[in-house]
């Protein structure tokens, strides 16, 4: 009893073939069996010719009068190639590095910049790669400069400078879903290098320098009035206790005389040099009228 669906012996049977019997047709099968017959004759040359080698890192794509032989690829090892009517197609699985040139790019702010990056990407599906893009590679590096491109030109020159990381993973989850037709998975995308004009490297530098020198003035400011409050508290210490002021006077000759110093200059109270000249700073007139 035909139940209208095929025994499992049946499919794989199909599956050694590679292609349903109704893809190929009438036609097909007799250019099939004459390729096949055509082996055996010349068997066993035919059969270095037959046999390919693929590498590990690398998938073929069979056509088999013009159609994909399988969903799948081919590979790694040994693979049966029929002779007039097979023709494959070798992808390599490894990742490619494609390093995207300087692109000058105007930002929001309108700043004229030159950017350039890479993308590191890799084939995850052969099949894709070969029956749904002309040059896989070409489509990628064009759509790569085309994203880095229109990202940044949203972006303003400090956003640049400041979050390449950010950008980089939105370009590369821009390129991801692009590109998972083409079978496709980007890796990693890095920004190398932004280049802006000499002129406002200039003034970015100016504008720098000006921020540091204001900051600095602020900074010294605030330590003088940190010591300035500092000398009232020590002043108003001092004041209370004399022999401190004693102390410290002699503490600060130490200091001097071990720098090794020829001179030594002691300080004396005024009230002294009133006693010794004879003269009021109180009332420099009156000493006037005696003389």
């Amino acid at each position: 009893m035909d139940s209208g669906v095929s025994s499992p012996e049946k499919q794989d049977k199909d599956n050694l073939v590679g292609i349903n019997k109704n893809r190929l047709g009438v036609c097909g099968w007799i250019l099939f069996s004459l390729s096949f017959l055509l082996m055996i004759i010349t068997f066993p040359i035919s059969i270095w010719m037959c046999l390919k080698i693929i590498k590990e890192y690398e998938r073929a794509v069979v056509f088999r009068l013009g159609r994909i032989q399988a969903d799948k690829a081919k590979g790694p090892g040994l693979i049966l190639v029929l002779p007039c009517i097979d023709v494959f197609v070798k992808v390599d699985l490894r990742t490619v590095t494609c390093n995207i040139p300087p692109q000058e790019i105007l930002t929001r702010d309108s700043v004229t910049t030159q950017v350039d990056g890479v993308v590191y990407y890799r084939i995850h599906s052969a099949v894709s790669a070969v029956a749904n893009v002309n040059d896989v590679h070409q489509a990628t590096f064009l759509l790569a400069q085309t994203t880095l491109r229109n990202v940044l030109g949203t972006q303003t020159l400090s956003q640049i400078l400041s979050g390449r990381e950010e950008i980089a993973h939105s370009i590369q989850t821009l390129l991801d879903d692009a590109t998972e037709l083409w079978g496709i998975q980007v890796a990693r995308v890095e920004i190398k290098d932004v280049r802006i004009p000499v002129q406002l490297q200039r003034s970015m530098a100016a504008e720098a320098e000006a921020t540091r020198e204001a900051r600095a003035r602020v900074l010294a400011a605030e330590g003088e009035m940190n010591a300035s409050k500092a000398l009232k508290s020590a002043s108003m210490v001092l004041a209370k206790s004399p022999i401190a002021l004693q102390l410290r006077y002699l503490q600060t000759l130490t200091t001097v005389a071990t720098e090794k110093n020829s001179t030594i200059v002691f300080p004396l109270p005024m009230n002294i040099l009133e006693g010794i000249g004879g003269i009021s700073y109180d009332n420099p007139k009156k000493d006037n009228d005696r003389a």
